[in-house]
């Protein structure tokens, strides 16, 4: 989206604020499983994560952390302690955050730095796919909603990061960053 166009952080905090998306409202728990099941079954016991931009209610991170994973929350409204991104972990969960970055190669470059070799990067954002549609898509239409990714836009990010790229299914991508990067 055009900068100018966009809202300001006081009018995107209030649509955010609006978003009931309780730690136990079994529907949101379903529809977050659809990351959570395929990243689990990567993880190592005791893994170590980061939920970035876990809004208000941090509930995927809730449902790791009962799957016996610790997790540390950031998100730059809700939970705002700038000290999580200071250290790595061995996976981090964006979950309806990517379509939201103002700056995505800043971010994407600064997760990359915060995911251990070998670790994940799992993201669930609603992929764009029809172009004769995208005028009246819904998730084009939320205003807090900067910038669309395809499946072959996570290629390209996988190629240039030396990520590995799976999409489990629709909307939800893993990157696994190489075992053999220094750091």
């Amino acid at each position: 989206m055009e900068p100018s166009c966009r809202l300001s952080a006081d009018e995107e905090l209030a649509i955010y604020a609006l978003h009931d998306n309780q730690p136990g409202d079994a529907g949101y728990r379903r529809f977050l499983s659809k990351l959570s099941h395929p990243l689990t079954e990567k993880l190592a016991s005791g893994a170590q994560g980061l939920d970035f931009g876990c809004g208000p209610g941090p509930a995927l991170a809730a449902m790791l952390e009962q799957a016996g994973f610790g997790m540390a929350l950031y998100d730059p409204f809700f939970h705002p302690d700038r000290s999580v991104l200071e250290r790595r972990y061995d996976f981090i969960t964006c979950t309806e955050v990517v379509e939201h970055l103002h700056r995505p190669a800043e971010v994407f470059r600064q997760l990359d730095a915060l995911v251990k070799p070998g670790g994940w990067l799992a993201i669930m954002t609603c992929f764009q796919a029809d172009d004769d549609r995208f005028n009246h898509w819904h998730y084009r239409r939320d205003p807090t909603h900067v910038v669309f990714y395809r499946e072959e836009t996570f290629a390209w990010l996988a190629d240039h990061y030396g990520w590995r790229l799976e999409i489990p299914r629709k909307d939800v991508v893993l990157l696994q960053k190489a075992q053999n990067v220094a750091g």
